[in-house]
């Protein structure tokens, strides 16, 4: 079963003016992303991974074939020349063939280093399916207004689905709790043994696969790099430097605490959420996860697509009040969430933060379905319905 991923529109136009570099987890469905792209919207386009003994050849040859309108490269990052190259080719036949370049997510690390494809891409992150995505919606996002949630009879359906099996492509589609259990296993291994070990000099990588089973257990909690390193036995340094690897590679994401002159916070410690929210044991953290990770995915889609400064960040202060999420627009607030499990009434610290930031929009939102109304300025949603209005 095919689903059409949401920044496909997106991509398809940037390709008409420059190159397009789509990076993000292992196995959320690039590759496939990308030939839908040849597919649908070229008449004929070539297809070439690095990892394959032909196509290695013809890339480094330069030999295409002259039919092709679209050309795809995968896993080139594995070459250490790939930056040069692809901006050779671009500046050469740039009038003859579009590029669109995939790989796991060492094209993010790669791209922030050095300046020779300056201005001759842009880059996107793909993320597992959302509500929305799964529902086909295109929802009209508007910045600095209110979200509007449609009437949609499939939506607990889907959430149910997401929210057990994850947003990534083949446990999902397959919704089967053994292909789950194996998708988690296998993806873990692979990105451990194979992508970290191929670009780090990490040689301690089973204390590296021991940290990514532990976060799961982090997840919506501050997150301590001196109480993992006390659980792994390592030095400071080497915590914060798997961490960050792990984070670069689409492992998990973290989410700072927003500074507001009126907010008095000595923590500046971030929470940390999994890509894969499915491999969060805790029913009301992986409900937070999910949540984040849907506005995350907003967060990226506005400012990848149409260049909005749109950040996501928490709120703390010095005497422990705390909403979960904040979604900013030019570092000024444009709508919190509080997510809470089974809990209807305003949470306090909501109600204090939306009055003394005068947030635009608040709302909290609740697993249960069929709820939907609003009550101290707080608009209190069933989780199916919140996510179903993102993107």
């Amino acid at each position: 079963m095919e689903k059409n991923r949401n920044i496909f529109k997106y991509i398809k136009n940037d390709l008409k003016e420059k190159m397009v570099f789509i990076g993000g987890p292992r196995q959320v469905g690039k590759t496939t992303l990308a030939k839908q792209i040849g597919e649908k919207e070229y008449a004929k386009y070539t297809y070439l991974n690095w990892d394959n003994y032909k196509d290695k050849k013809i890339i480094l040859d330069s030999k295409f074939d002259p039919e092709s309108l679209l050309l795809i490269y995968d896993e080139i990052h594995k070459y250490s020349r790939w930056k040069n190259y692809v901006k050779g080719e671009y500046d050469k036949n740039y009038e003859k063939f579009d590029i669109l370049v995939t790989g796991s997510a060492r094209l993010d690390l790669y791209q922030k280093g050095g300046d020779s494809l300056m201005g001759r891409y842009h880059y996107y992150r793909l993320h597992p399916f959302s509500a929305a995505e799964v529902l086909e919606l295109d929802n009209k996002i508007k910045i600095n207004k209110k979200l509007l949630f449609p009437e949609i009879n499939k939506v607990k359906d889907v959430f149910n689905d997401l929210f057990i099996y994850g947003g990534f492509p083949e446990p999902f589609l397959k919704k089967n709790a053994r292909t789950l259990r194996r998708f988690h296993n296998e993806r873990q291994d692979k990105l451990i043994k194979e992508d970290i070990r191929d670009i780090s000099l990490i040689r301690d990588l089973s204390s590296l696969e021991i940290l990514a089973q532990i976060l799961p257990e982090k997840v919506a909690s501050l997150l301590s790099l001196n109480s993992l390193r006390e659980d792994l036995q390592v030095a400071h340094k080497t915590i914060a430097l798997w961490m960050d690897i792990l984070e670069r590679f689409y492992y998990h994401f973290r989410i700072y605490p927003y500074s507001w002159s009126t907010i008095k916070s000595l923590r500046k410690e971030p929470k940390m959420y999994l890509w894969d929210w499915s491999q969060v044991k805790n029913e009301g953290k992986r409900l937070e996860n999910i949540v984040g990770s849907h506005l995350l995915k907003l967060s990226h889609i506005l400012h990848d697509a149409e260049g909005y400064d749109i950040e996501l960040k928490f709120l703390r202060d010095i005497e422990g009040r705390e909403v979960d999420f904040l979604i900013t627009e030019n570092k000024k607030p444009w709508f919190a969430v509080e997510v809470k499990l089974s809990e209807e009434k305003p949470a306090k610290h909501l109600k204090y933060f939306s009055k003394k930031m005068n947030i635009p929009y608040s709302y909290q939102v609740v697993k249960k379905s069929n709820v939907d109304f609003i009550k101290d300025n707080i608009r209190v949603i069933s989780a199916d319905k919140f996510l179903s209005g993102l993107v």
